[in-house]
This record gives structure tokens, sequence and C-alpha cells, in this order.
């Protein structure tokens, strides 16, 4: 197989690939035999039916379409392992030549043109020490929970005064536009000040008692004249203020397994301490990743950008066609920082020489179907129906590869060695616990995915 690779951009390569008969026979010998099971010839049982015949009787046409449809993302595949090219999105594929004969020596050529990860020089990890800012917790950061969990314990009692922020006010509302009526609610409970329905509303409600009304302007936010000014009318039936408990003993016993407000305190600056150091290996994690990018030009594939600032784009408005200049910036910005960190990190897993295994890919995509309450055969089914596998793979390739670079640096705080191995693991523990459960778990892994693979 001949392989010629010409660069179009940076990040775009364009693959000739030129297969010999010898090795192209393989592929027509299987589509003939395919297609042996597919067809009944008179004479021959089905299944048995000779080359020769198939070419005769279907046409060698038939035989070289079904050996180029299966044997050209083979040969592609190669092409890219021999040239070292780590392709970023699926290829633009042109088959040019394919023999039209048996005895036809035409060579099967066809041209492959894919965006590809560029090529990435990573510095050397020994030696390299990153440093991380201390973590830190305040009175401010306990009392704040403490306060949360209080007014998890609240009640609403009814006021007789005006509303006022953070009083919770049942009201009726009624949206006229041109003095026709387009909406109306009743009974609905709203906090002043949480600004969570319409603008305009936490100030139209401030200083209104039950019993009383107003009418102000606003901007519907659904339904069919979402966007469009109306002329809002509320009524408050009933005003609420929250009772919280007093912060003692009482309070501790009712909220949690401790008998005294000093445990419970106790209790909860240990979890805010947990916190701040769950959020101080965040830190080194995108500390790390900064350090491995410092100096590096790394440029993003023009169409996979476009794709990931598409899908951004998605999740800051329910309509990307109406995206404001600023919102398409934003959403190209993230997307550009997204795929330099995916880079990085697929360069820093193969630098590390990351192996995924099939129980890897499993065990993460089991917890995703958790963290969504879904079942996990059924979402790894699904994952490969949709052909987003090999997704799921290059994700646990990078998260593994993130945690071996991270081992193999020195994180300090304040000139003091930084210990992140409850985050970060052991390589020992992590070998010891594969393989100990490799023996239970990989036959019902592989059973599991084959299944899935079968059904598809």
């Amino acid at each position: 197989m001949k392989i010629s690779v010409r660069n179009l951009e940076p990040t775009k390569v364009k693959l000739t690939i030129t297969v010999d008969p010898e090795e192209f026979n393989p592929y027509l010998d299987a589509a003939r035999k395919e297609i042996a099971k597919q067809v009944t010839v008179p004479g021959f049982r089905k299944g048995h039916v000779p080359g020769k015949i198939i070419d005769q009787r279907i046409g060698f046409a038939a035989v070289a379409g079904e050996a180029v449809n299966n044997g050209v993302p083979e040969l592609y595949s190669k092409a890219l392992e021999e040239k070292k090219i780590r392709p970023m999105a699926q290829p633009e594929i042109d088959v040019q030549e394919v023999p039209s004969s048996a005895k036809d020596e035409t060579k099967l050529k066809f041209v492959a043109t894919v965006e590809r990860r560029p090529d990435i020089e990573l510095p050397e990890l020994e030696g390299m020490e990153i440093d991380v800012p201390k973590a830190e917790i305040t009175d401010e950061d306990v009392n704040n929970r403490l306060e949360n969990l209080r007014q998890r314990f609240g009640t609403l009692v009814g006021v007789d005064r005006p509303a006022a922020k953070g009083d919770f006010a049942n009201i009726d509302l009624v949206a006229q536009i041109d003095g026709e009526t387009v909406d109306s609610q009743e009974g609905v409970s709203y906090e002043l000040g949480s600004n969570t329905m319409l603008d305009g509303l936490d100030e139209a409600l401030d200083g209104l008692s039950a019993g009383e009304e107003t009418t102000f302007e606003g901007t519907l936010e659904a339904g069919e004249h979402e966007g469009e000014k109306a002329q809002i009318k509320v009524k408050v039936n009933s005003v609420k203020a929250e009772e919280l408990p007093e912060l003692d003993d009482d309070f501790a016993q009712e909220a949690s397994e401790f008998d005294t407000l000093d445990e419970l305190k106790a209790d909860i600056r240990k979890a805010c301490e947990r916190d701040a150091e769950g959020r101080q290996a965040t830190e080194a994690r995108d500390a790390f990743i900064a350090k491995l990018k410092e100096g590096l030009e790394i440029p993003v594939p023009k169409g996979v950008k476009a794709e990931a600032a598409e899908q951004h784009l998605k999740g800051m408005t329910p309509d990307p066609e109406q995206a404001t200049k600023e919102q398409k910036a934003e959403a190209e910005e993230a997307a550009e920082n997204e795929l330099r960190d995916q880079m990085v990190l697929d360069a820093l897993a193969e630098k590390m020489d990351v192996k995924v295994s099939q129980m890897d890919v499993t065990n993460f995509l089991a917890s995703i179907a958790q963290q969504y309450g879904m079942d996990p055969s059924a979402f790894i089914n699904a994952i490969i129906r949709n052909g987003q596998l090999g997704s799921a793979v290059e994700e646990v390739g990078r998260s593994k590869g993130l945690l071996a670079g991270m081992r193999a640096v020195t994180f300090k705080c304040e000139g003091e060695v930084l210990d992140l191995s409850s985050f970060l693991g052991d390589v020992a523990e992590d070998e010891e616990a594969e393989s100990v459960e490799a023996a239970s778990a990989a036959a019902a892994v592989a059973d599991e995915l084959a299944q899935a693979e079968d059904a598809e």
C-alpha cells in the first residue's frame, strides 16, 4: 500500500492511498463469500458458489463495490496508523480508481481528506514543579453553610404587613396585550427578590399587602407571546415570612446526629475543609494543564471548532440562529479552549503510554448512567448504537493520562510539597484493583459489549 500525505492546513491533511492487488484481493474474496450467502445459483448450494461464478452471474462491479465498502475503512485506518495521523473528525473519502474485472491490474486508489490533531511537543514532566494556592476556609464559609442548613428547617408564617424582599407572596397574574388577556395564573407562590419570573415583578410586589393589586409592563418569557410586551396585573392573596429556628443545641439535634451546636459546627468545618481541598485539587489540575500549554502554539481544526461552537451555542440560547455576536464569540472561545485542552490531554495520554481497558470504558459509562438514573446496560447499548464508543474511549484515555501526568510532577503550596494522593490515587493501587476486579468483571463486560454490538 502506497500512502502519500499532503498538508492542506496545519490541522488538515489529504491522504492518497494506492492499494496493491495482492492487498485488495482478500477483500474481493470476502465480498464474493458474503454475496454467495445471499444469492441462489442453480447447481450450487447457498453459500458455496465459486468466486468466478459470482463474478459472472452477479457481476464484478457488485463484488468490487462490496469490497471497497468493507476495505476502504480498514485501509484508511492502517494508513493513519502508519503515518501517525490522529484524526479529529470523520474523513471525506473519494474512491478514484477501482479494478473493473478480476484480471484488471488497475490498483484501488482513494483519497481521504481529514482534520487532524496537530503535532504537540509537550514539556518534560520530570522535575516539573507547579505552585497551587492554599486551600483556605473562613468562619464565614462555615456560617453560610450553617445558615443554609437552618433555612432547610425554616417555616413560612403569615404576616399582616406589606411584602418585602425575602417574603413569599401568593399571587394571581393576568397578562394582557392590547386589552386582550393572553395568559393568566392563580395561586402562584413567589419569593420577592428572587427575580425568577418576570422582570419588574419584584418591584411591583414590594410594599403590597394581602388583598392589594397593581399593574406593570413586562416582557413575557414563555408561551405563544414570548418576547412581547404586555400589561401585567398582579394581585397579592397573602404574604408569608420565613421563620428560622434558633441556632442552639435543640436545632443541632433536630438537623443532625450531633447533640450540641458546637459539634455540628465542627462537622460543618470539616466538610468545608474537604470542599476546599477539592477546589485546591481542581486548581492543581487546571494549573497543570496550563503549564503543559505554556508557550505552545496549538492550531484548532476549523470544522471541529465550528461544530463544537455550535454545541456551546445551543446550550446558551434556545435559538442559536438568533444568537448575538457576543454569544457567538463566547461560544467560539469556549470551543477553542475546550479543544486545545482535549488535544493536549490526548498528547499527554500518548506520552504516558496510557492503555484503556474494556473495564475502564464500562466503568466510565456506568458512572454516567448512574448520574442520570439510567440502566447501565441500556446506556452502553445506546452509546454503541449511536457510534459514540470511540468518544468514550478517548475521554477515558484523557482522564487516565491526566492522572498519570499529575502523579509525575510535584505540586507545592507555599513552598511545601502538596499531597494530592487522595484525589489522584496511586498507580500500584490502581493496578491491584484492576487485577482483582478483572477476574470477575472482564467476562461480564465483554459479554455486555458483545451483546450490544450483535444487537446493532
